[in-house]
């Protein structure tokens, strides 16, 4: 068995890293109105340059630019699309980690124009990226999944003068995000990842029960979503990968959801369009590999075995142990290992060290090289 030559790879990785502290200084900087926007953005460049190059020497054959560009890992991206507006209101999302529990504070959202794409997201980006990455490695762009505009208000966020019949407002967000899939290709993408916290949300009946308070259809929710990815990417160019990650929340080394991926598992994995799925394992949180039966020939499985939320290193005997579990319900040519959920999705990030970081990775990478290839 050899490592693949098509993303997902044996080693891979979610997409969010670590802001090294000078580039955390420039975006204070820029708050405070002591650099310009170019100024940062040459900052950006610089550090994004650093972090391809950290990721090449380690041996991963995909690259990010660690999301150093964002605050938030899908807030960024949505506040983007056109008729979708920040509001004055919060919304709070409880985390919990092994020390406690904290709140997130974030903007609600208002979708009160029709859903339109009116720019290439991140196009500029993917653009530098790629340039940079260099032979032998694949850049990768993240962004959120049309799941994540619905999910964060629900309904409720919608205007029902703009969008009377909510059949056409998931018809014009599939056409937004298949229109942004086109471009993104057109400017050489190979490799997107969806990022859905929503379909491992819907595991947690404490979070269906919250979608049912706010008068959603908790028990039939993840149907819509994956109908509406689906068509995001039906039309996607030959030569384009598309993945998916599904974790539980990531905010400082907490988590907001529980519960294994039994729920949504039988109609995600034999029907969602994607060529592959990210999964958070790397802790019971994330409940047992059984689900994975779902899944059907031709399809990989990113194991999250590897933990972004404390600092201490996994065994590779361990990572053995559990990819060998895993194999029990999909071949091991299916398989690929990763870390459960990026470093930083936010731009405050998890708590450990970039050493640590990196020596994660470094795990990942010669782990598969031992397992696969």
């Amino acid at each position: 068995m050899t490592l693949r030559d098509t993303p997902p790879f044996r080693a891979d990785h979610v997409g969010s890293l670590l802001r090294p502290r000078r580039l955390l200084d420039a975006r204070q900087q820029h708050a405070d109105g002591k650099i310009d926007a170019d100024e940062l953005r040459a900052a950006e460049d610089d550090a994004i340059r650093d972090v391809v190059r950290m990721q090449r020497e380690v041996g991963l054959r995909s690259a990010t630019d660690g999301e150093f560009r964002r605050t938030s890992w899908h807030m960024d991206f949505i506040y983007r699309l056109g008729g979708i507006h920040p509001t004055s209101e919060k919304i709070q999302v409880h985390f919990r980690n092994a020390a406690g529990e904290l709140d997130f504070e974030s903007a609600a959202l208002a979708i009160d124009e029709p859903v339109r794409l009116t720019e290439t997201i991140f196009g500029d980006d993917f653009a530098f990226l790629n340039g940079i990455v260099g032979d032998g490695v694949t850049a990768k762009l993240t962004i959120p999944s049309p799941s994540m505009v619905h999910y964060r208000g629900g309904m409720a966020a919608i205007d029902p003068a703009v969008y009377p019949d909510h059949e056409r407002f998931w018809s014009d967000l599939s056409a937004a995000y298949a229109e942004q899939v086109s471009r993104i290709a057109a400017l050489g993408c190979r490799y997107l990842q969806l990022d859905d916290t929503s379909l491992a949300y819907l595991n947690d009946p404490a979070q269906r029960r919250l979608l049912t308070e706010r008068g959603d259809d908790a028990e039939h929710q993840h149907l819509r979503y994956i109908k509406q990815i689906n068509a995001a990417i039906a039309d996607r160019p030959a030569g384009l990968a598309v993945t998916t990650h599904m974790c539980r929340g990531n905010f400082r080394s907490s988590w907001a959801a529980e519960g294994g991926y039994d729920f949504v598992a039988e109609a995600l994995f034999s029907e969602l369009a994607v060529d592959g799925f990210f999964l958070e394992y790397d802790d019971d949180r994330s409940g047992g590999f059984a689900p994975l039966r779902f899944v059907p020939p031709g399809k990989s499985v990113v194991l999250g075995l590897v933990t972004t939320k404390r600092g201490a290193l996994e065994s590779k005997d361990t990572l053995k142990r559990r990819i060998d579990e895993a194999s029990k319900y999909v071949p091991l040519e299916q398989l690929c290992l990763s870390p459960q959920c990026g470093f930083s999705s936010t731009v405050e990030g998890n708590v450990l060290s970039y050493d640590e970081e990196v020596a994660k990775l470094r795990l990942i990478v010669e782990t598969a090289e031992e397992v696969w290839g």
